[in-house]
């Protein structure tokens, strides 16, 4: 019975670890988060680009591309670039790294349209997110594709009532 009882103390403890609340960094960090692609759903670019530091992000894609320099993305450019959809998050995490930075991964997943062209999307996408004159903001992004076996391929119809 002695064993049963340190047993259970020890799981309980591991369960504590593993379901820890997130830190206050990360709290602000997903509310930031929200923001931001709700302001990018929303195509309200200047609220986009004032959530990226202002000395500029790294960006990059796995298109073979992956080293790209730092990049002052205006909402002229974002509002250009004629990105549009229906692109929903999916299992977003995130994860305090040390004072000021978080790094946040999750799947993105929709129909994206650019211009005329519309097509099916799923990526995998990290971030870190830093405190930039006491507001947290996008300072890198990866984009990497997800189409991989048994997964669902999104269309037009999966966002019609």
């Amino acid at each position: 019975m002695k064993n049963l009882f340190l047993v259970s103390i020890i799981m309980f403890s591991f369960m504590q670890i593993i379901y820890a609340a997130p830190s206050k960094a990360e709290a602000e960090v997903a509310i930031a988060f929200e923001k931001y692609f709700d302001a990018r759903a929303n195509q309200n670019w200047d609220a986009v680009a004032s959530m990226e530091s202002a000395s500029g992000t790294y960006n990059s894609n796995s298109d073979g591309s992956f080293h790209k320099a730092l990049s002052k993305t205006t909402a002229a450019q974002w509002k250009a670039s004629g990105q549009a959809g229906a692109l929903n998050i999916y299992y977003p995490e995130f994860a305090e790294l040390s004072d000021d930075v978080v790094y946040v991964r999750f799947y993105y997943e929709g129909i994206a349209i650019n211009g005329s062209k519309q097509s099916d999307y799923r990526t995998k996408v990290t971030q870190n997110w830093i405190k930039e004159n006491g507001k947290w903001v996008v300072k890198t992004q990866h984009y990497a594709p997800a189409q991989f076996g048994g997964v669902h391929i999104t269309v037009a119809s999966d966002f019609e009532e």
